[in-house]
């Protein structure tokens, strides 16, 4: 199958197509350079041009022209993903899909929007309809868009009351177009939803969302301080589990970060100060503090609605999640970090095991409160201080053989990125909705390799790159 990139691109000329050289290198590229070995694999990798669809009815075009000239297809948003969701491992057609940006209604409790939404204006948008706000969203909000947050996303800002995308109710319906000979457009709701969430456009591009909504508060940002890591993961755990007290946000940033990697914040705390941020719904103000009161370890230093800061932090959520990490990457090149789980009931035991399995500043814990099932637990997305990709593997390896599920940051495959198998809904959706495996190829370990040994783990990209 020999892709016949100039005939695809002739017949989409009427299209808006972008061509120039810089501009297809930009497009090309997500974060991926969050990961070293990531950027050593994948900095070359580049579209051979740039379609951006208006409509469905370019997405249907485009999917359609490219599969009868062989042409692979990876479609993206604002390109904000880090581990290389976007990336067009084998060129072709790159579907940008910044023009289909409208929210096409909201109701009590939801909101139809085509992908390219930005999350900043959706959220936006919703507070003015109706005083209504989006659940869930990622650190990158003022940049990312809604399409590609669920297509390569898990969780967010808004976790730690709503869980991860992927939990029942989080994503209401999705419409899908496949990639074959005369492409369909697909409705899915409920357990349908599994086909195409979270997989990077591997099996049909989302060409509109329905989300839930949740009543818009000006939340009230708080920072806290402790020279007590426990006391502070301790605090974020237990806060979080008071049912009646209305979190959008609970970090934990191991010293020194608060006062190595966040400008803003340093002249607030020394080097030996652990950070707690956190979102409370200003009604419930007068029970948090109530709530800190009961535990001296902690101290308030910072909250929006009360500052005497000369310069003002910004929005405490921009300090977490995968922003911790680009804050990290900014001061000192070398960082770079983990995804790892760690789950309820063992959690709090968990991290202060990897805190003690490791020297001092090799990995440093940055925790997101995160419902899991029901249960309050941890995300951890830990920076690691990046010498080797052997310590790398060996950092991962530890982290797993205590029992903490590695997310790894550093791999580009589904699988890889922690499922540790084959998703054989996913699958089986894929051989019937893209049959020439040309949407995002590259990216599902399965469908390259279906006798792939998955005790082999994370030995996939290398096994690949032997073979090239």
């Amino acid at each position: 199958m020999t892709p016949n990139v100039e005939a695809a691109r002739a017949a989409l000329s009427h299209l808006d197509l972008i061509e120039k050289p810089k501009l297809i290198r930009t497009y090309s590229r997500d974060c991926f350079w969050y990961s070293p070995v990531l950027k050593s694999r994948m900095d070359h990798l580049e579209a051979d041009f740039i379609a951006c669809p208006r409509n469905e009815a370019d997405v249907i075009e485009i999917l359609r022209t490219c599969y009868t000239h062989d042409v692979p297809v990876t479609t993206r948003g604002a390109g904000t993903g880090n581990y290389g969701q976007a990336m067009p491992m084998r060129g072709g057609c790159v579907m940008h899909m910044r023009h289909m940006n409208l929210v096409k209604s909201v109701a009590p409790g939801r909101v139809i929007v085509e992908p390219g939404c930005v999350i900043k204006d959706l959220d936006a948008h919703c507070k003015a309809h109706s005083g209504q706000e989006v659940r869930m969203f990622s650190s990158t909000w003022a940049s990312a868009t809604i399409g590609g947050f669920i297509a390569g996303g898990s969780g967010g800002v808004g976790s730690v009351t709503w869980g991860s995308l992927r939990d029942l109710g989080n994503i209401l319906r999705l419409r899908v177009v496949t990639m074959e000979a005369e492409p369909r457009v697909l409705d899915f709701t409920g357990e349908e939803l599994s086909r195409v969430s979270h997989a990077y456009g591997t099996n049909g591009i989302i060409t509109e969302l329905e989300l839930p909504l949740a009543p818009a508060y000006e939340w009230t940002d708080v920072l806290l301080s402790s020279r007590d890591f426990t006391a502070a993961a301790t605090f974020a755990d237990e806060l979080a589990n008071e049912d009646g007290i209305l979190l959008k946000l609970a970090s934990v940033y191991e010293a020194p970060t608060a006062h190595a990697y966040f400008n803003r914040v340093a002249p607030h705390v020394t080097d030996k100060d652990h950070l707690v941020g956190l979102m409370i719904a200003p009604h419930n103000m007068d029970s948090f503090l109530t709530f800190l009161a009961r535990r001296p370890a902690l101290k308030m230093i910072y909250r929006s609605d009360d500052c005497d800061w000369q310069k003002k932090p910004g929005p405490v959520f921009e300090f977490g999640w995968n922003h911790t990490t680009l804050r990290a990457i900014k001061v000192d090149p070398s960082i770079t970090y983990l995804q790892v789980r760690y789950g309820y009931p063992d959690h709090m035991n968990l991290i202060e095991k990897m805190r003690r399995a490791f020297p001092a500043g090799e990995v440093i814990q940055h925790l997101e409160s995160i419902r899991m099932e029901g249960k309050v637990a941890f995300a951890g997305l830990s920076l690691v201080k990046f010498t080797t990709e052997e310590r790398l593997d060996e950092i991962i390896a530890i982290h797993e053989a205590a029992g903490a599920l590695v997310f790894n940051p550093h791999r580009y495959t589904l699988e890889e990125g922690g499922r540790q198998h084959a998703d054989d809904t996913q699958l089986s959706f894929k051989r019937e909705a893209d049959p020439k495996g040309l949407l995002n190829p590259g990216k599902v370990i399965t469908w390259d390799r279906p006798d792939w040994d998955y005790s082999r783990m994370y030995d996939f990209a290398n096994d690949r790159r032997e073979q090239a």
